[in-house]
């Protein structure tokens, strides 16, 4: 199966790094011309290096998208440069999810602000664009408690389930129009979150075996997914081979998730 998106304009979110950095080269790769956002300039600039010299068409905008101002910025920039937007892949977010009690009212609005309120912004702006070619991919990731929260997994577990009730409506409302919207909830995938994370801990162990403990703790396939992996459903979803698909929420997660 050719997965190619040919004179399309994606735009991802989180793009310098992990898994937006894996969509963001996987989607070059397929022919897309991709506008990476993310907040650190240095980190930014190397990423869009190493997709050029491979041969893929990107450009890097510095933005925080949890500032409303920085996305309109960006946007009208991205306009101005690219003419228009194809495909949006909202990945940014950081971990986050403690006891509910020590959940503190800023760190809710911060939360809500990267995770949920950056992927409505977005998806506003874009999707006049989409609805007028009757062409458009949406992709809101997420994660595993979007579905099951657990316990202690404030404030992700509510803004992540709250993103993929926005994918559903959006799925709904737009599907007439031709413009598709699904969620990827993410799992165990190896991702510098997950090197930060080996970071902290203070059992001497290495980061190998950091990450395999915890696969074969909670994956039943017994082991931790890749970037890599996780950006082969999305390039499908992106493009016209996955022109079916809409209002869904996929657990990319090696069967961890306790629900479908």
């Amino acid at each position: 199966m050719d997965c190619r998106m040919d004179g399309r304009v994606a735009l991802i979110t989180g793009a310098s790094k992990g898994l937006g950095y894996a969509m963001a080269s996987a989607f070059a790769s397929s022919g897309a011309t991709v506008a990476m956002l993310a907040r650190r300039a240095d980190v930014l600039d190397e990423a869009v290096a190493a997709i050029k010299a491979e041969g893929g068409k990107a450009r890097g905008y510095v933005c925080d998208v949890s500032n409303a101002a920085s996305i309109a910025t960006t946007w009208a920039k991205i306009n101005a440069e690219l003419s228009q937007v194809d495909i949006v892949v909202n990945n940014a977010g950081i971990a986050a999810a403690k006891p509910f009690e020590n959940v503190s009212d800023a760190e809710w609005q911060a939360d809500l602000e990267l995770k949920l309120f950056a992927a409505i912004r977005l998806c506003r702006l874009a999707l006049p664009g989409m609805k007028a070619r009757r062409w458009g991919r949406i992709i809101n990731v997420l994660n595993s408690l979007a579905k099951a929260p657990s316990a202690n997994s404030a404030p992700t577990s509510v803004s992540r389930a709250a993103g993929m009730a926005l994918t559903k409506m959006l799925a709904s409302e737009y599907a007439p129009h031709n413009v598709l919207v699904n969620a990827l909830l993410v799992g165990l995938i190896e991702s510098d979150q997950w090197v930060r994370r080996h970071a902290q801990q203070k059992e001497n162990q290495s980061y190998d075996d950091f990450l395999g403990k915890l696969a074969l703790d909670k994956v039943p396939m017994g082991r931790v997914g890749t970037a890599a992996e996780f950006a082969n459903i999305a390039c499908f979803l992106c493009s016209d081979a996955g022109s079916y698909i809409t209002g869904t929420a996929i657990n990319v997660d090696g069967g961890m998730t306790p629900v479908v």
